[in-house]
């Protein structure tokens, strides 16, 4: 009997993948692997909430989330690579939790109040504010032990838990109280000086970027607007550049920030060197990716495979749960 801890953890499908999710989430997925059972989940319902009128992107962006996923080194045998949409557990889930939470809990989330800020919706739709409680459905349709997280997600998670509480309370159902499980690396800011890299944002460092476009993004990126010339010493603690070299080139940082502050070293030839070490990560990534272009037909298979397991798992827990609500006859 297989006793892991099952593990839910997933991206939205409005784009490919980078570096930012790299290093909040893909690595430790990659890392934890052998230890849980890993279910991926391609989140094409949660994409719908922000990009409804763009079907044609979450389409092909399936396909994108789940090749860079496996490109990173996630490994086929041991993960289940899960579709949202097509796992009907999910969908029937969502409808029986929002019975229970008001619409004032979702109005007053914090994560939904800085989403609908960052799009600047000011009117929000049913989908987008019920977003949590979908994703608490995500969680619990398999009965994952844990999700990781960033702390920006926290909130959702802890909602999840009382959703959880609440219909187990009611129905007496044994519904597994999600825990959370941070992320070691914080948000990655973007290398423009945006507090953050995102998608939306087109500061973002792609997974599949060939070398041209890593460099082009690198050497345009913000460093400490002191150093007018080389001779002037840096200021490493305040440079987009420096940040990077400490989560990407960790063997080098110590002594690059040491000559940065001593004028040892240009911004130019600072970039170069984390150029170097983002496209050493990125070329074996970039390999792997390759051929899952080429297979795309394998892709798609395991895209199907991994659904048809997660609609086992989540239609045997919601008959289960349907028949301690009493709405089986």
């Amino acid at each position: 009997m297989d006793t892991k801890k099952r593990i839910l953890t997933g991206d939205r499908t409005t784009g490919k993948l980078h570096l930012g999710h790299y290093v909040g989430s893909l690595q430790s997925r990659v890392e934890l692997q052998d230890e849980y059972d890993e279910f991926i989940l391609l989140a094409d319902v949660q994409a719908l909430t922000t990009h409804f009128a763009e079907p044609s992107l979450i389409n092909s962006s399936i396909y994108d989330v789940a090749m860079d996923n496996l490109s990173v080194g996630l490994d086929p045998e041991k993960v289940t690579i899960v579709q949202q949409s097509q796992v009907s557990s999910i969908a029937e889930l969502t409808i029986f939790y929002s019975m229970l939470v008001t619409v004032n809990q979702l109005r007053h989330n914090p994560t939904i109040k800085t989403e609908a800020k960052n799009y600047g919706y000011a009117d929000l739709t049913y989908g987008f504010l019920g977003y949590p409680v979908s994703q608490t459905a995500d969680i619990t349709f398999c009965n994952a032990d844990l999700v990781p997280v960033g702390e920006d997600q926290v909130p959702h998670i802890e909602l999840a838990r009382k959703i959880v509480r609440k219909f187990n309370e009611l129905y007496g159902t044994s519904i597994v109280e999600p825990q959370v499980k941070l992320s070691k690396v914080g948000r990655l800011s973007g290398l423009d000086g945006n507090a953050k890299m995102g998608k939306s944002m087109g500061n973002a460092i792609y997974l599949s970027d060939s070398p041209q476009a890593v460099w082009e993004r690198v050497r345009n990126a913000v460093t400490d607007p002191a150093r007018i010339t080389v001779k002037i010493p840096g200021h490493p603690e305040i440079c987009n550049v420096y940040k990077y070299h400490c989560v990407f080139n960790q063997g080098e940082v110590s002594n690059i920030g040491e000559m940065c502050k001593n004028a040892a070293i240009g911004c130019v030839a600072c970039k170069k060197l984390l150029n170097g070490a983002l496209n050493a990560l990125l070329d074996p990534i970039r390999e792997k990716r390759h051929y899952y272009e080429e297979h795309r037909n394998e892709v798609r298979d395991l895209i199907i495979s991994g659904t048809a397991k997660a609609n086992a798992v989540g239609n045997a827990n919601l008959q289960d749960i349907k028949e301690k609500m009493h709405v089986i006859i």
